[in-house]
Order: C-alpha cells, then sequence, then structure tokens
C-alpha cells in the first residue's frame, strides 16, 4: 500500500473453509498497491468446484466490471457475484474511497458466504482505517435517488453495533446476488465497522435503482460521518468521553 502517515488505509486477510478474501481500503482515496500474490489466489482455475467465470482474472491490471482507476481513486473489485461487485463498486466511488477487493468464495453452493464475508472484512477494514474514533464528525445521512427510486442512509460511528434496513425489493435475485444478502451484508458490515447504521428506500419500482440508491445513499452518509473536523483534533465526540 502507498505510504501516506496521514492517511488512513488497511490492508485485510480472511480465510476460512468458505472464502478467502483479500482486501485493501483508504477511506481517503488516493493510490493502492495491487493486491499481493498469495497461494489462496494462485492456480485457482483448475480447481474442483470453481466457477471460472466467476473467479478473480490473472492478473489486477484487467480492467472488470468494477475497476475504475484515476489519480484520485483506485476501486477495483472481484467478489465473483456480479451485482455484489456493482454495489460495492458504487459505495466506494461516492464515498470517496480507494477499494480493491478480491474473492474466492463456495460459490457452488450459494452466494451467502462470499457475501457475508466480503462485509465483514469491508467492515474490519473500514474500523482498521478509522482508527482512533477522535476527531471525526461522527455523524453522517444523505439521501440519494437514481431515476424513481429515491433511498436515505443514517451514520453513527458509535461503537454500539446495530442496523435496520427496509429495501422492498419485489423479486429474489437481481444477477446472482438474492436479495436479502443486501440486508444480512449490510448488517454484517455494521457489525464489524462497529457503527449504528439506517438504510431505508423509500421510493421505487425497480429493484436495481432501490439497491444501487441505497447504497449510493450509505456511500455519503459514510463520507460525511468519517470526515476530519479540523479543531476537533483528538477530541471524542460523545458525552460519555469514549467511543
Amino acid at each position: 500500500m502507498a505510504s501516506n502517515p496521514n492517511r488512513r488505509a488497511a490492508y485485510i486477510v480472511r480465510n476460512t473453509n468458505e472464502t478467502k478474501i483479500q482486501l485493501s481500503l483508504s477511506l481517503d482515496g488516493g493510490p493502492l498497491e495491487l493486491l499481493p500474490a498469495t497461494a489462496e489466489f494462485d492456480g485457482y482455475s483448475s480447481r474442483d468446484g470453481d466457477h471460472p467465470k466467476r473467479e478473480p482474472p490473472e492478473t489486477q491490471d484487467t480492467n472488470t466490471h468494477a475497476s475504475q482507476i484515476s489519480k484520485l481513486q483506485h476501486i477495483w473489485i472481484w467478489t465473483g457475484i456480479g451485482f455484489l461487485d456493482h454495489m460495492l463498486h458504487a459505495w466506494a466511488k461516492h464515498a470517496g474511497w480507494s477499494l480493491r477487493i478480491r474473492c474466492r468464495g463456495d460459490l457452488a453452493i450459494d452466494d451467502h458466504h462470499t457475501t457475508e464475508d466480503t462485509f465483514l472484512a469491508l467492515g474490519t477494514a473500514f474500523t482498521t482505517a478509522l482508527g482512533p474514533r477522535t476527531g471525526i464528525e461522527r455523524f453522517g445521512y444523505a439521501y440519494a435517488p437514481l431515476d424513481e427510486a429515491l433511498s436515505r442512509a443514517v451514520l453513527d460511528i458509535s461503537s454500539r453495533p446495530f442496523f435496520v434496513g427496509d429495501f422492498g425489493f419485489q423479486g429474489p435475485m437481481m444477477g446472482t446476488l438474492n436479495t436479502q444478502m443486501i440486508h444480512h451484508g449490510l448488517g454484517s458490515w455494521a457489525q464489524n465497522a462497529g457503527v449504528t447504521l439506517h438504510v431505508h428506500v423509500l421510493s421505487g419500482e425497480n429493484d436495481h435503482h432501490r439497491a444501487e440508491s441505497a447504497f449510493k445513499a450509505l456511500a455519503l452518509a459514510c463520507r460525511e460521518a468519517s470526515k476530519r473536523v479540523v479543531g476537533r483534533e483528538g477530541e471524542v465526540v460523545s458525552t460519555k468521553g469514549v467511543l
């Protein structure tokens, strides 16, 4: 990872019997080094039970459906679930994050473990990168539309994990992602990120639009809540004196 003592960044590895995940996150954007080569991502195309089309590309230079490299942000995401990648891409883009993720999950079973563990790893990376919970805005909220859909997200970097979500999806699937996993995934993220999070889709007819507007609202709320406040350096934003 590119070194900058003032940049809030983290590199996370999460390996279980169900998933192998590498994740690099910078809350302040900027360049990120490529995820390092490991045994978990070497020779994966020949393993039994794998879905070759859902496996990460051999190199991270490959321009994928969820990649965007600029001077301000490096985003490269591959979980094997296209719609999940799309939502994570939108989240990172509008939060101002740089984010690299690759995951090998047990997609021969279903999408549950891959989605859950990706959100857990991202939650761990968020709290690790954030560091001491001082000198930040702490609260963030935002509305985001996407055509006919409108969503609201409210976030408190509280160290009290709690999630409430209401999405109102009409169908069971979006691509190869079960719509139930959006609620479960965001709850998993809130748990490991140590935040209180409320996300509500207020209107919308199209499930894709409902989901994407929710993630964009979440991104904007994350950006606001984690913002450093000039003059508040070292201050704990709580009457308890601790977060």
